[in-house]
């Protein structure tokens, strides 16, 4: 009989689980506004999307002016991608002004396009300031670790949980009932960091803060039925992801990501998301559109 798979279980240290995750967001110029970005070793089936929107823009950061940073991004997710190939990005260099820049990306495997992302970026300047407070939850340290949750599932669904799991470079903790069929809107949140330090560099936090943002958010238009993600009763895929960034922090520090869900029809779910550092500072907000399709499951 075969062990289930255990989401621990890499012969990789925390470290050098790290430094796979930036190498991953980093992608290889091979020509004018080309690069390449690396497929996840070890990688099985479809790309996570938070992977290909943190390739692209980092593909899209490194044409931008000295100066300026990425301040919001817009994406649609075309097609699945796929673990076995590595990820072509081409940039379009369409907007260079006094403030502000604009690139567009399309991100292809195999000559066909997979996303398209749009992102602007804008040098330092100072202005009015507010923001939302942060929602009052759970500190990271009175929930469990998410991959022991993932430990007592069975069947397809941890098989296929545990292996995203495997050597993503960081760790989350979740409320107990992200895993259970008595989720709860209020329930919509989640803690994150990386395993190890990152770099000082602020661009390769935004980039781990992009891939973070694709994890979990969809979940927000399940809570509302009484419903998590790993629900075999749902096909559910996103669609268009969005992500404003207004500071930066660390990521192998704990933030918070906060969800929620407006609203759900026609098949699609939309939802809403906001990232805040432990000290209760907003550092980004996202919205995302995804597939949320009812399917029939047969018997065994």
């Amino acid at each position: 009989m075969t062990e289930p798979l255990n989401p621990l279980d890499d012969d990789i240290t925390p470290d050098e689980s790290v430094a796979g995750l930036i190498a991953l967001l980093s992608p290889e110029q091979v020509g004018e506004d080309r690069f390449v970005g690396p497929r996840k070793p070890g990688g099985r089936g479809r790309i996570f999307g938070g992977q290909v929107i943190g390739q692209a823009i980092a593909a899209a950061q490194m044409t931008a002016p000295e100066g300026r940073t990425a301040h919001s991004l817009h994406a649609y997710f075309l097609r699945g991608g796929d673990e076995d190939h590595p990820i072509d990005l081409m940039v379009e260099r369409d907007f260079d002004g006094g403030s502000f820049s604009n690139r567009r990306v399309i991100a292809a495997q195999k000559g066909q396009p997979i996303l398209n992302l749009t992102a602007s970026f804008q040098k330092p300047e100072s202005g009015l300031e507010h923001q939302f407070p942060m929602p009052d939850v759970k500190m990271p340290e009175d929930l469990p670790d998410e991959a022991a949750l993932v430990r007592k599932l069975a069947g397809p669904e941890r098989g296929a949980i545990a292996l995203f799991h495997k050597s993503r470079g960081f760790e989350a903790r979740v409320p107990p009932v992200r895993f259970s069929q008595d989720a709860d809107p209020k329930d919509g949140y989640i803690w994150l960091r990386t395993l190890a330090p990152l770099p000082d560099d602020p661009a390769v936090h935004r980039n781990v803060l992009a891939l973070y943002s694709d994890y979990g958010l969809l979940s927000a238009a399940l809570l509302p039925h009484d419903m998590v993600f790993n629900n075999r009763k749902i096909k559910a895929a996103s669609l268009d992801h969005a992500i404003w960034f207004h500071g930066d922090a660390r990521m192998d520090e704990w933030v918070l990501y906060s969800f929620d869900s407006p609203w759900a029809a026609n098949a699609r779910g939309f939802t809403r998301g906001a990232f805040y550092t432990r000290d209760g500072r907003l550092i980004a907000s996202t919205t995302q559109e995804g597939l949320i399709r009812p399917i029939s499951v047969k018997s065994a």
